[in-house]
């Protein structure tokens, strides 16, 4: 009996945190401590056994149509609707959207990253000097939504990301996109075949979009390179009797680099985005069940395991090219909070979301590097998920107070929403 990647990834069993009562850390009780940060180290991959991602995308543009993520959010496909209050138990509410009734209970699509063009741009419009306000989600295929051990969906479709077009807050539009890694068939042909990983946690800087493999790093998408493909097959992928097809989706997006973890184990659960830091950096945070993140559910890319109390990880970036600007972090820090599922970071200021389970209200924690404590912020809807920081300075779009954008994942409680930073 095979486990689900839910149960692997969400129903681990580790060791019970000692001296913690209820389902969630309160405020007062999550310890950090800094760490070095040179044990965790990344290293920059440029291809996989099939060749060069650059060469493989390449070859795919000979025979497909190519676009880019300002093309596929003026060729949205579905209609979400704005949020006007606060959904479910989260407070401090800005702004929002619920996804159409087909993406709020579909069980076998389950909702986790979030990034927005406030990231990819300061002024929080895309491309750069363009003008579109857009939302970035990823889902993951879940071939067993029930847990029950046995896969009601066999065919694991892998990773699809959502572009929410959202020039216009009260009527959100969006399109979804498969995710896809680039390779050639055993004929040498160009190819592609699905991501069956995670995705709990997407970044979006510049052109680039950086998802967590949660056992290896990161990988990396070029948002101007996109294909366009055959839509008549909705269980195929790649090639096919000589058409390309994206399980039914119009468009793919493929795997352009990837930065392999080669120090220390890190779980790579979620990530986000820094502009406050000097230069830009992006933080990763692991996920822990019970207060120690176990090592053992998967084969881990690294050197061997570290202390097991969660941490979030900083890896500075270079602005001039979009990318880590060294593999080496610029700092560590370790958290004495379980169920983290999102992190974004201010300068030595963390922000972390932690899940309560299926029916326990979510919350905002926050806390400094080298602190004694963390507190609550606010509280987030149930099923919270993915942050991203949206500051009020950004010119392009803004609004009144800086605000962390956040999801939930569970069917017919699905919300994408932004709260005030300061939990106001």
């Amino acid at each position: 009996m095979s486990m689900t990647r839910r149960s692997i990834l969400r129903g681990i069993a580790a060791a019970p945190f000692a001296g913690v009562a209820g389902t969630v850390l309160a405020a007062g009780t999550a310890q950090a401590a800094t760490i070095d940060p040179a044990q965790f180290a990344l290293t920059a991959r440029t291809g996989n056994s099939s060749g060069q991602f650059a060469d493989l995308n390449a070859g795919l543009a000979t025979r497909l149509a190519s676009a880019d993520a300002t093309a596929v959010l003026a060729d949205t496909n579905r209609k979400a609707t704005r949020l006007t209050s606060a959904p479910g138990t989260s407070e401090a509410f800005e702004t929002g959207f619920t996804w159409d009734s087909g993406d709020q209970d579909v069980d076998y699509w389950i909702p986790q990253g979030v990034t927005t063009s406030a990231d990819a741009y300061g002024n929080g419009v895309y491309p750069e000097g363009g003008t579109d306000r857009a939302v970035l989600v990823s889902w993951y295929f879940e071939t067993d939504p029930d847990g029950n051990g046995t896969d009601n969906y066999p065919l694991d479709k892998g990773l699809r990301l959502t572009f929410v077009n959202y020039n216009s807050a009260s009527a959100p539009t969006y399109r979804h996109v498969l995710l896809v890694e680039p390779v050639k068939t055993d004929t040498g042909e160009y190819s592609f075949n699905p991501i069956r990983k995670h995705a709990g946690g997407i970044l979006w800087y510049g052109n680039l979009l950086y998802v967590v493999d949660t056992f290896k790093g990161l990988r990396v998408f070029d948002l101007n390179t996109l294909f366009k493909v055959d839509t008549t097959q909705v269980d195929s992928c790649g090639l096919v009797d000589g058409a390309y097809y994206g399980y039914g989706y119009s468009y793919v997006l493929p795997q352009s680099g990837a930065y392999d973890n080669s120090g220390k184990y890190l779980r790579y659960s979620a990530i986000g985005l820094d502009r406050a830091s000097t230069p830009d950096s992006l933080v990763v945070s692991e996920y822990s069940e019970q207060g120690t993140v176990n090592y053992k559910d998967g084969t881990f890319n690294g050197t061997g395991e570290p202390t097991g109390t969660p941490k979030v990880v900083r890896w500075n970036l270079d602005y001039t090219t979009r990318k880590p600007s060294s593999g080496t972090p610029s700092e560590a820090v370790t958290v004495a909070q379980k169920k983290i599922q999102g992190v974004v970071s201010r300068n030595t200021k963390h922000y972390l979301s932690v899940s309560n389970g299926p029916s326990g209200t979510g919350a905002l924690n926050t806390f400094t590097s080298g602190a004694s404590t963390a507190s609550t912020v606010c509280d987030l809807a149930i099923g919270c998920e993915d942050l991203s920081y949206h500051s009020s300075g950004a010119s392009g779009w803004a609004f009144g107070k800086s605000v962390i954008w956040n999801l939930s994942e569970y069917t017919g409680k699905r919300y994408v929403y932004a709260v005030h930073a300061d939990g106001s």
